[in-house]
């Protein structure tokens, strides 16, 4: 079992790419190499493959306070995952069950959803996004200042002092941020994640 990411940038056209590509790109390659687990396709749409299916939530999360960092910007993220029954080159051009099943997703999603998993066993999808959608009234709600530093809690080994040096502000300022950015509960969620993930033989 392993998972697919399939997203897309949501209001792309309201910054110029390489705004927010960048910040992308840093995530993905320490995912893997281009474009065997991840590719950028058609300016704006992205595909990455986690091996481990633990880890696809965290990663989720981390590309939508990445792209949230920047004004005007969100992402849609489906996470599918299954198998994979044919490995090519690219990773879109690739296929299987976790494939199909992230593909599946992005094009299910309405209204605001943007973030969703989809796998073959619905008491684990059913349980999992309801959670999610509790979790994007906090997380679709970031602003630029607070997805920043997510994205930057997000990478582990950071005290607040040194994300306040990182970002040129006060302590107080982080502390502030954290807070509204709610993500010890938003890690509790993605924490159970993985629990189900084992309790449902997801990993196998």
């Amino acid at each position: 079992m392993l998972s697919v990411l399939t997203g897309d940038i949501i209001n792309s056209r309201a910054s110029q790419s390489g705004v927010w590509m960048d910040g992308l790109k840093k995530i993905l390659e320490r995912i893997g190499d281009s474009p065997k687990y991840w590719e950028i396709y058609r300016g704006d749409s992205f595909q990455v493959e986690v091996t481990d299916s633990k880890e696809a939530l965290y990663r989720a999360i981390q590309i939508k306070a990445a792209v949230k960092s920047h004004k005007y910007l969100d992402v849609r993220i489906s996470i599918g995952i299954g198998d994979k029954n044919y490995d090519a080159e690219k990773i879109t051009e690739s296929n299987g069950s976790a494939f199909i099943h992230s593909g599946e997703g992005l094009e299910a999603f309405k209204g605001r959803q943007t973030l969703s998993v989809t796998s073959e066993i619905p008491e684990f999808d059913y349980d999992m996004n309801l959670l999610l959608k509790m979790s994007l009234i906090v997380m679709d709600n970031w602003t630029p200042a607070v997805a920043e530093y997510v994205s930057l809690n997000l990478r582990g080994g950071l005290v607040q002092q040194q994300i306040a040096n990182l970002l040129g502000i006060s302590q107080s300022s982080v502390s502030e941020r954290h807070q509204r950015s709610y993500i010890h509960e938003i890690l509790e969620v993605e924490n159970l994640y993985r629990d189900k993930i084992s309790a449902f033989k997801l990993d196998q």
